[in-house]
């Protein structure tokens, strides 16, 4: 107030040209990750994968995860990364490994053999098509709850057979969502598993605190605010547990996210 538009425009120039720099240079970092050690284009896991998580972090850049349910769909994903240069992750639930499959296959519960293979068949068809793109990509299964850890088993059954013939997993990552379960209880299976992955150089994704609304079939619309917010010590707790057993592990820690239709 009480400026003229001359006074005002250097300081809106100054701001945009600021502005346009730091892009500049936050895609100039991004765009470094090929110069990590063993980078290259198609699926990354390991510690090429690890490495490339650090970068991301340390250079202030995010690697988007998509759900697919179809080739096209990681088709779609992986033209987006090569128009982009940039790394992406693709990623398969169960419902939706179950679509890639075929719905018309029987996929019993407590078996969930659909839900495997369509996971599986998923992680392969990335596997051949994505060194065409030119990027690297990450491949990893989303949220599995207890009831879902058939589907868990048998995509690290793959993981076991795949690393066997070729010296790394058929999936990058995978995530245990026990948030449903006592932190207790969540942290102790996910130990049980990581040291099953570890030999195979896999990183988990494990998930700490609830997630608000509707969440592959949860229902958490109704629980107080409180337990939106995991606290430091929920995430120490976790890192307390699984630290000791391998440092490729990651923490989704819940932040009042919410999932779904919901009222503001």
């Amino acid at each position: 107030r009480g400026q003229t538009q001359d006074e005002v425009r250097p300081f809106r120039v100054t701001s945009t040209e600021s502005a346009r720099e730091l892009a500049r240079a936050s895609t100039a970092a991004a765009m470094s990750f090929w110069d990590i050690p063993g980078m290259k284009a198609g699926v990354v896991t390991g510690d090429v994968a690890w490495s490339l998580y650090k970068h991301a972090k340390e250079n202030g850049y995010a690697i988007p995860a998509f759900n697919c349910t179809s080739t096209s769909t990681c088709n779609a994903v992986m033209e987006a990364g090569k128009k982009l240069n940039r790394p992406v992750t693709i990623q398969f639930s169960e419902g939706g490994s179950a679509f890639f499959a075929g719905k018309s296959l029987p996929n019993d519960k407590g078996k969930l053999q659909t839900s495997i293979l369509g996971a599986v068949a998923g992680a392969h068809y990335v596997r051949m098509v994505a060194p065409a793109y030119g990027i690297p990509v990450i491949v990893h299964s989303d949220h599995c709850a207890k009831k879902l850890l058939p589907w868990f088993d048998g995509m690290i059954e793959a993981d076991e057979a795949y690393f066997k013939a070729h010296g790394e997993p058929l999936f990058t990552s995978h995530m245990l969502d026990l948030s449903e379960e006592p932190d207790a209880e969540n942290i102790e299976i996910c130990q049980k598993y990581l040291t099953r992955m570890k030999p195979l150089n896999l990183i988990l994704e494990m998930e700490i605190g609830i997630t608000g609304g509707v969440e592959d079939g949860v229902d958490n619309s109704g629980v107080s605010k409180e337990k939106l917010y995991s606290t430091p010590e929920d995430v120490f707790a976790v890192y307390e547990g699984l630290s000791p057993i391998s440092e490729k592990f990651m923490i989704a820690a819940a932040f009042g996210n919410v999932h779904g239709v919901y009222k503001p």
